[in-house]
């Protein structure tokens, strides 16, 4: 039911801005909300294709980008490996493989408090804040 929430949220915010809520766009938060992974616009074409033919990789591309200007999708990129998306649907950092790439999100509490010290040390009005840690996961530990 957690998931339909999501999808109801994402479409609203589509609608609030004027954008039109189509079949793929909707098919394109599913599969990102299903998978709760981080994938490149490839991997969603990849995994779309056949319930959508007239879907293309740019087609992703454009709805993705879509999404993180809203602010509901990041855009990660890392390397010179194909940007990979994520939902921000709650507060989480990243731990990036260096080898694979593989991402992996988790969560520090303790850094909620940091956006607040800025602003208060600074002076910015604080909109969003980005932790990302790079380093070896322990299948490429395990293949060395």
């Amino acid at each position: 039911m957690e998931n339909k929430k999501k999808i109801e949220e994402y479409i609203q915010i589509l609608r609030d801005n004027k954008i039109r809520v189509t079949d793929q766009r909707v098919a394109i938060l599913n599969y990102m909300i299903e998978k709760e992974s981080h994938p490149t616009a490839r991997e969603i074409y990849e995994a779309l294709k056949d319930d959508y033919p007239s879907m293309s990789v740019a087609t992703i591309y454009n709805n993705l980008e879509i999404f993180v200007a809203l602010g509901f999708v990041l855009d990660l990129h890392y390397g010179a490996e194909s940007a990979r998306f994520d939902l921000t649907d709650c507060m989480h950092y990243h731990a990036i493989c260096e080898k694979c790439g593989r991402i992996v999100d988790f969560n520090y509490p303790k850094l909620n408090q940091v956006e607040h010290d800025v602003a208060e040390l600074t002076g910015f009005e604080v909109r969003s804040h980005r932790l990302e840690i790079f380093g070896v996961c322990p299948a490429c530990q395990k293949n060395k």
